[in-house]
């Protein structure tokens, strides 16, 4: 099968971009959901429909393929915008649907509070608020911007957590994240890490030279019970702030 191109130029593609928008503007309304906060999430779902509707007469997810089955288009799980999937399980569970469109007011919120945070981690043109704080301290996997941020707002008692290098001792002693609490060597983990004494609940980050050693020792640490960890996606290697030797 060829690739089915559409201008997006076009009259008859604008027109239908009109519709569809019209028609996620009535579906939020209906079920009292909000768009997304990043407007080009919106713009590109809402394109999507658009293109699905002009190729297939039906607004199909633009997420999931679309198959022919005895002859007529049909998507895979049925998504047919708004989808079974996004009202009954996705979006009262996690806030948000697959495509990323329609959002609980909540969610919005929580995400509206993010993409400032991660302005100003990235930009360092302002301080982060303390709920900023709390979002960015709770993430699964931070960059080096996102963890400067954090240690500036440790030093000013807006958030506590502990930094723990899982390197060797002759890479700490070559060089460490200033502000690191404590070094728990990979190679010596269970034994040095009981001597830590931190608290399953409390916000620990990790990191070593590229991210994969910290990796593998949040897996180890979640499984035993651990709820609050976070790793330095790309470790020190990657890290922007002040290294001590």
């Amino acid at each position: 099968m060829s690739i089915i191109k559409i201008d997006m130029n076009s009259p008859e593609f604008q027109a239908e971009l009109e519709k569809t928008i019209k028609f996620t503007d009535k579906v939020n309304a209906q079920f009292g959901w909000v768009y997304n906060p990043q407007e080009e999430v919106n713009e590109g779902v809402q394109m999507g429909l658009a293109r699905n509707k002009m190729m297939y007469k039906k607004r199909f997810c633009p997420c999931f393929m679309v198959e022919e089955v005895d002859g007529k288009p049909r998507s895979v799980d049925d998504r047919i915008c708004p989808c079974k999937p996004a009202i009954e399980k996705e979006i009262p569970e996690g806030g948000v649907c697959h495509c990323g469109i329609f959002c609980t007011p909540e969610f919005a919120e929580k995400k509206r509070i993010e993409l400032g945070m991660e302005e100003a981690a990235h930009s360092h043109s302002r301080g982060l608020t303390k709920e900023e704080c709390e979002i960015l301290v709770n993430k699964d996997e931070l960059d080096g911007d996102e963890l400067v941020s954090l240690l500036e707002a440790r030093d000013l008692k807006m958030v506590d957590f502990k930094l723990v290098d899982v390197r060797e001792y002759m890479e700490w002693q070559m060089g460490h994240i200033k502000g690191a609490d404590k070094l728990v060597p990979t190679s010596s983990f269970f034994q040095t890490w009981e001597e830590t004494n931190y608290g399953k609940n409390e916000n620990i980050i990790l990191y070593c030279h590229v991210g994969s050693r910290s990796a593998h020792v949040a897996r180890i640490l979640t499984d035993n019970g651990y709820t609050k960890i976070g790793n330095l996606t790309n470790g020190i290697v990657a890290y922007p702030g002040e290294i001590e030797r």
